[in-house]
């Protein structure tokens, strides 16, 4: 076998080497973040991506040869490992392919094929497989033995039976080739559990559904999984074409691997009948197992990449910058909550003001509001999207037309996961004093001033940016999202004098315990004048300091460099190019014209090379820079505030606030995202909705479909088509006239792929929003 760093160059297309490298510099401790920015020389460029893919591949084949050394010692020991054996196992490339070689061997219960065995059926199964022209009823008998537990012939060839079946069973080649049969060939199949049709109602695109396994798309495979959890659907695996109580493929395939066939002799038909079983009874519901696990597991990756990537989105989106903003958290009955931050994101002011039904105290709403924007200078008004965030809306935007003066600027901010923070032990320990609710317009208003720092406070699965994110292996998803978030707070960079423990956290190299006492220290001896005087932090040693003092940045201190994402081990190599160019750092910093005219080639030596003294120059030209985009806002259509205010061909401005595989959710202030389904995002074909939006993005769509009752829109950014004409899919769909078993197949229920309004979406419409 080739060795892991090999096998994984080989899947990533790069050199030996350079995977050795990455393996070296992880096992020694260093996070991806770091290796991909500061060690380019010693991996030979590995960006943050292969990287990542490496990591997960390094998991997965070391946890391969752990399972494969387990299975070897496990095997020996009973005396049963063989050369040929060991070489199989040792040639295993997956775990699965593993786990089939290992089936024979596993310690099990006591099974009908070992009690056979051991009432001394075993010569007569060998026999009748070895020799058909037996006679199995003639050959049974001479087995019969009350004393052990065989009564009669029959119970005699039952036994011979069920060990052939398990030895059948257990031909790791055997099941290899079927499961490959079944996964190039096989359906998988929905139908519905007699009397769930009103209970089950969300699934009823699935009632009677088959499709190719290989194909199933991700969210079709977790809406099925889904049903058949919650008890609406059974799901099986088939054959399609296969003709009900017919010869199976699978029997065929079986017999074929074991030289059986009907030649007419006696033991013939019994040996068909023992293929039967073992397909039927062993095989099929073994590798439907394997199958379903593979597909679950598939939709799950798929799934948790989708939530990935709507997160990287969310937390790289454009920040308001640091600005005085008013936080506001809409309610009715309750009242709107206000939190005033100043610039820095400092809670200076505080209350609740009642502008909207049962009080409808406009007026005074409307003075208090105004006052405190005039005595803070406020220049932005935060609001929360949830309940009444509309009325509110148009009470903020009222008061700004009365009272032009105030120059400030309403915008309505995605407020999921906001009561996660301000019910969070972090929320209560920053204020101790607030009401949660207090916190969490707090909460909105930092999320507008800079989304990443806010948003890394909270868990990254209440965000709700995900699609199924319950169905999925929690572990999977927690590592990815973590991976995600970490590396979107070290590609930004966080200010070392205003960071809060979550965010520090985060930072390459740190953990929670560091990132207290960079605070305390902090707090005890006030601001931070350099990175140097981190290494006065408790406990943040040498290597912590190696890993994170690039990603953590001093402004306005003792050294300008220390504002940049130059790593301190590299100010050496800035002095040697200042000496040369004659220059002060702060002369050279910004000076982009005079730093593009300098060769990267002429101050690289032994321990830096190229790459970093290139990255060097490039951000010394624009230290500190912020890699995130603009700031935007999306416009709400003024008297478009709830489902019923919509009409078809209206055309809107909203944000994305959901990317999924069959389309994106888009939010246009009606408290209940629509859905542009894939079909209806470009005239041109659309692979993955991901290429043409993401989440934050502010895009113009037309309202194509309103369902009243069940809250559910359809929505295109096609903005020629018209409602209620049929649009062309540019999904392909499939036909439903294909035929099962030479009889005309029941037309199948719309998909989400070919209608918008699919049931299986309506958890995924329903507000806060828009996710499944």
């Amino acid at each position: 076998m080739p060795s892991i760093e090999s096998r994984i160059a080989t899947e990533l297309q790069v050199n030996e080497r350079q995977v050795s490298a990455a393996v070296a510099l992880l096992d020694e401790g260093a996070t991806v973040p770091f290796i991909s920015r500061y060690r380019k020389e010693v991996t030979g460029g590995l960006d943050d991506t292969q990287l990542r893919s490496l990591e997960d591949r390094l998991r997965y084949l070391r946890e391969l040869e752990e399972r494969r050394t387990a299975i070897l010692s496990s095997i020996d020991e009973q005396g049963k490992l063989t050369d040929e054996l060991a070489g199989a196992i040792k040639g295993a490339d997956t775990k699965t392919e593993l786990e089939d070689l290992y089936l024979p061997y596993k310690p099990k219960r006591r099974t009908k094929g070992q009690i056979a065995i051991e009432a001394g059926l075993e010569p007569l199964a060998d026999g009748l497989f070895n020799d058909p022209t037996l006679d199995p009823q003639s050959e049974a008998a001479s087995y019969v033995d009350a004393d052990k537990g065989v009564a009669d012939t029959k119970a005699a060839l039952d036994g011979a039976r069920a060990i052939l079946m398990e030895r059948f069973a257990e031909d790791a080649a055997l099941i290899g080739q079927l499961r490959d049969y079944l996964w190039q060939h096989g359906e998988m199949r929905a139908r519905l559990v007699d009397g769930k049709e009103q209970e089950g109602a969300k699934f009823q695109d699935y009632f009677e559904h088959d499709e190719p396994i290989k194909k199933v798309p991700s969210h079709r495979a977790l809406a099925m999984f889904r049903g058949r959890n919650e008890g609406i659907l059974q799901l099986s695996l088939g054959l399609e074409g296969e003709v009900p109580r017919g010869a199976s493929q699978g029997e065929v395939l079986v017999a074929e691997r074991f030289g059986i066939a009907d030649k007419g002799r006696p033991a013939d038909g019994w040996l068909a009948e023992v293929v039967r079983w073992t397909w039927r009874v062993k095989l099929l519901t073994h590798i439907e197992t394997d199958l379903f696990n593979r597909v679950r597991e598939d939709a799950e990756q798929a799934a948790i990449d989708v939530f990935a990537k709507n997160l990287k989105d969310l937390l790289l989106a454009a920040p308001a910058g640091p600005k005085a903003t008013i936080g506001l958290d809409p309610g009715l009955r309750t009242g709107v909550k206000v939190a005033v931050l100043d610039a820095t994101g400092k809670v200076v002011d505080h209350g609740a003001i009642f502008p909207n039904p049962p009080q409808n105290k406009t007026r005074e709403s409307a003075q208090v509001l105004a006052a405190l924007c005039a005595k803070y200078q406020v220049e932005l008004i935060a609001i929360g999207n949830g309940t009444a965030s509309r009325e509110t809306e148009r009470f903020v935007k009222d008061l700004l037309k009365d009272h032009p003066q105030l120059n400030a600027q309403a915008v309505m901010v995605n407020e999921s996961g906001a009561s996660v923070y301000s019910a969070s032990e972090f929320a209560a320990k920053e204020f101790p004093d607030l009401d949660v609710t207090i916190r969490g317009a707090i909460s909105i208003a930092r999320r507008l001033q800079d989304p990443l720092a806010e948003l890394v406070k909270i868990d990254p699965k209440s965000i709700g940016v995900g699609q199924y994110q319950h169905d999925v292996s929690q572990v999977a998803l927690a590592r990815q999202l973590d991976a995600v978030v970490e590396d979107c707070v070290n590609g930004v960079g966080v200010d070392l004098n205003t960071a809060s423990i979550p965010l520090l956290t985060r930072v390459s190299g740190l953990n929670a315990t560091i990132a207290g006492n960079i605070v305390a220290h902090r707090d005890a001896h006030g601001a931070f004048r350099s990175r140097k005087d981190l290494k006065d932090v408790s406990r943040l040693g040498p290597k912590a300091f190696e890993q994170a003092a690039g990603f953590l940045k001093v402004m306005n201190g003792d050294n300008p460099l220390d504002a940049s994402a130059v790593h301190p081990e590299s100010y050496p190599l800035v002095e040697r190019i200042l000496s040369s160019v004659r220059k002060q750092v702060t002369d050279l910093i910004g000076d982009a014209a005079f730093l593009r005219g300098l060769k990267a080639e002429d101050y690289t030596d032994e321990t830096f090379g190229v790459p970093t003294v290139t990255d060097i120059l490039r951000e010394l030209e624009k230290p500190g820079r912020d890699p995130r985009p603009e700031f935007k806002t999306a416009s709400f259509q003024d008297g478009v505030e709830k489902l019923s205010d919509l009409t078809l061909n209206m055309i809107l401005e909203g944000v994305v606030t959901n990317v999924t595989h069959f389309g994106a959710f888009v939010d246009v202030g009606v408290h209940q995202d629509g859905l542009v389904h894939i079909s209806a995002m470009s005239h041109t074909f659309i692979k993955d909705p991901s290429a043409l939006v993401k989440a934050g993005d502010i895009v113009k769509v037309k309202v194509m479909e309103v369902d009243v009752a069940r809250k559910r829109i359809a929505l295109s950014m096609r903005l020629d088509d018209e409602a209620g004409v049929a649009q062309e899919r540019n999904d392909g769909g499939r036909s439903s006239a294909n035929s099962r078993g030479g009889q005309p197949r029941r037309q199948r229920q719309p998909e989400p792929q070919q209608t918008a309004m699919g049931a299986q979406l309506q958890q995924a419409l329903q507000k806060k929003g828009g996710r499944l």
